[in-house]
């Protein structure tokens, strides 16, 4: 089982400032001195070697820095100025002749750190010597002089970033409340938010996912109410002709073929409905395998079933050598019939079919579609021609977007409507 941590974002920000001041303050208290002491030492050795350019031979005569030790050394005679004994204690300084090995250097005696520098002229050895009080000081100096500043810089960002913190996490927080009334209209959505960064585009994208769901909710009430009504006509039919005949109004040979076409209407409303959830559920699997196929069979078989449903519409296919289209027979068998289905029964003398290449188009010599009607035609149960309702052109666009394609309407000069069937990776935004 997961375990989660809890907490206000404030309260984290909090513990990660704690945590970047300590980690500044023991890098500063720490780190920074003991990077420096290279740097410290490189100054002592130049403190240390310039007296030693000036001093005499005569050791009494030189003015001694109480901070520098000078040993003088002539064959077997060695000798020290008098603070010798100030600077190392209980030192002798036959002992520490052994460690000036170098020009310059450093060495621990007696648990002491001691710097040294040396310079040879006229067979005479000249030595200065001091211990790490100098360095001890530096740090010292160094980090009294840094700490303050820093600290007070620290202080300064720890404050700004409360501010900010604090900022932000209300600005979290109304985001938050905006969601949790996501569903509520009554509750004021504005964010009054001028700062354009990535809590702001959150925001809008929380905005346009509210206005969507409300759009959907609409949409999806009013396709309910539609729905009712389109299913409710011809069940209020079979009802009326029933009692009709249970009350010996209505001879049963008469009404018996009207309650059968009424089934038939309601029966075709129910299977297409069914299958415009089938869609989704297809879409969202992946369980149809598509290829590509040749419809020309599809289109003479519906041409000769819709023949007979008018038979003074004349029908004519153009070019049925480019039939080849992506998607299943059975997919396009639905959207032709459909198209077919729609096109009867607004169509004047003819009907036309003209297939190229990834592009198929119908045509019918009927009435222009009122422009109005052309933004929600495809929508299921939208209020279309001749104020009918119905699913069978949402399935069309459905199953057509499904296999790749799209579909547009155009209305020709004067009279006369086109269904334009065009692969999606071919239309020319």
């Amino acid at each position: 089982m997961r375990k989660y941590v809890q907490g206000k974002l404030s309260r984290q920000l909090l513990v990660v400032v704690v945590l970047a001041c300590s980690v500044i303050l023991l890098s500063i208290g720490v780190v920074l001195p003991r990077n420096l002491i290279p740097v410290y030492e490189k100054n002592l050795y130049n403190y240390l070697k310039q007296p030693l350019e000036l001093v005499s031979d005569d050791i009494e005569e030189n003015p001694i820095s109480d901070e520098i030790v000078y040993i003088y050394m002539y064959q077997d005679m060695v000798s020290v100025s008098g603070n010798f004994t100030d600077i190392v204690s209980n030192g002798d300084v036959y002992r520490l002749i052994r460690y000036f090995k170098d020009k310059y250097g450093k060495f621990i005696y007696k648990s002491h750190i001691y710097y040294y520098y040396t310079s040879e002229s006229d067979s005479v050895t000249r030595v200065a010597l001091t211990n790490d009080s100098y360095i001890r000081q530096a740090r010292e100096d160094a980090v009294h002089s840094i700490f303050p500043i820093v600290f007070i810089t620290m202080l300064a960002v720890s404050l700004i970033l409360v501010i900010w913190s604090t900022l932000v996490v209300h600005r979290i927080e109304k985001l938050k409340k905006k969601i949790d009334y996501i569903d509520d209209d009554s509750y004021d959505h504005h964010v009054d938010d001028t700062c354009l960064d990535e809590i702001y585009s959150l925001e809008q994208a929380i905005e346009d996912m509210r206005l969507t769901l409300k759009n959907q909710e609409e949409y999806r009430n009013q396709m309910y109410q539609n729905i009712s009504h389109d299913f409710k006509t011809p069940l209020t039919v079979i009802k009326s002709y029933i009692e009709a005949i249970e009350d010996e109004m209505e001879d049963i040979n008469t009404a018996l073929p009207i309650i059968k076409d009424q089934t038939l209407k309601l029966e075709n409303k129910v299977h297409s409905l069914l299958y415009l959830n089938k869609l989704d559920y297809i879409k969202d699997t992946n369980l149809i395998q598509m290829s590509l196929i040749d419809i020309s069979s599809i289109l003479g078989f519906s041409v000769e079933k819709f023949k007979y449903h008018n038979k003074t519409l004349k029908f004519k296919i153009s070019n049925l050598s480019n039939c080849k289209f992506y998607g299943t027979l059975d997919s396009w068998e639905t959207v032709i019939d459909n198209i077919l289905n729609n096109f009867i029964r607004y169509a004047d003398t003819e009907i036309k079919i003209t297939v190229r290449k990834n592009q198929l188009i119908f045509y019918n010599d009927g009435p222009n579609i009122d422009s109005n009607l052309l933004e929600g035609i495809f929508i299921p149960f939208r209020k279309g021609i001749k104020g009918e309702f119905g699913l069978g052109l949402s399935i069309v666009k459905k199953t057509l977007n499904y296999m790749g394609y799209d579909v547009r309407i155009k209305n020709h000069t004067k009279k006369g409507v086109s269904f334009i069937i065009t692969r999606e990776k071919d239309i020319v935004k």
